[in-house]
């Protein structure tokens, strides 16, 4: 492989921490460049991982991503691994109610799908939309996306999860869309949705226990899986939209 630097969106969260470390260890990497919505505090893993990189802080509005883009063009001319970990699941809403899943229609309410649509679709839109300058080249490179397995419209059979889904599913044809355009621009791109399965984060916490002890990842597990799909995926090699794959952890492909 030869040298490259890669750019971790959402770098707070604790699967973006792991691929840091890992790039941080891979003599190929030249530098890391991580953004994120405030630095990480000096206790933290990713305060550890220094000397190859670099934060940008950033709110995820239009111009502040405009501006990191622009900063970062600066550094780096050949970034050919993106990896775009921003989302949620459950929180807190403006009212401070929590924000769990719909389990019905009647738990769905306006505050809460513009909030998760916000955070899993627009945002990782908005990043999607600003990086052409950064990852156009003639290096094979990969931007993937996180996604979610029920984001697939084909495999939906137990529903439920309505905000999450939607926005999951409101993101793979985003990325869909944005891989036929990407084709024409920088062809040397291919998009990843990327379907972590679950993993021991904060995120998964309070759904944890149905899961089998061989289903729940660490999220060292999980960066390196990500990280060697990266590596070996083939290029324009899925039917379809060529530009674009939707795979799991175990680079199997799921349903659109």
């Amino acid at each position: 492989m030869s040298s490259f630097y890669s750019l971790i969106i959402g770098a707070s969260s604790t699967i973006a921490q792991a691929a840091i470390e890992q790039f941080e260890q891979n003599p190929d990497c030249l530098g890391v460049f991580a953004v994120s919505r405030s630095l990480p505090h000096e206790d933290s893993d990713s305060a550890k991982v220094e000397k190859k990189v670099r934060w940008f802080i950033c709110d995820n509005s239009e111009s502040s991503i405009q501006d990191v883009v622009q900063q970062i063009n600066l550094h780096s001319p050949n970034i050919t691994k993106v990896l775009i970990c921003n989302g949620v699941l459950h929180g807190t809403q403006q009212n401070n109610e929590t924000m769990m899943p719909e389990k019905k229609l009647e738990d769905i309410n306006a505050e809460q799908l513009e909030a998760v649509f916000h955070a899993n679709t627009v945002v990782p839109m908005l990043w999607l939309s600003k990086l052409v300058p950064l990852v156009k080249g003639k290096e094979a490179t990969q931007v993937a996306l996180f996604s979610a397995r029920v984001g697939s419209i084909s495999d939906n059979k137990s529903g439920g999860w309505y905000s999450y889904r939607a926005s999951k599913a409101a993101l793979n044809m985003l990325i869909q869309n944005s891989a036929i355009e990407y084709a024409r621009r920088a062809k040397n791109v291919k998009l990843i949705a990327f379907h972590p399965g679950t993993t021991d984060t904060p995120l998964s916490k309070p759904f944890q226990r149905s899961v089998p002890k061989d289903k729940l990842f660490t999220p060292e597990f999980v960066a390196s899986q990500l990280l060697a799909i990266m590596d070996s995926v083939e290029m324009n090699a899925i039917e379809g939209n060529k530009n674009a794959a939707f795979l799991d952890w175990n680079n199997q492909a799921i349903n659109w």
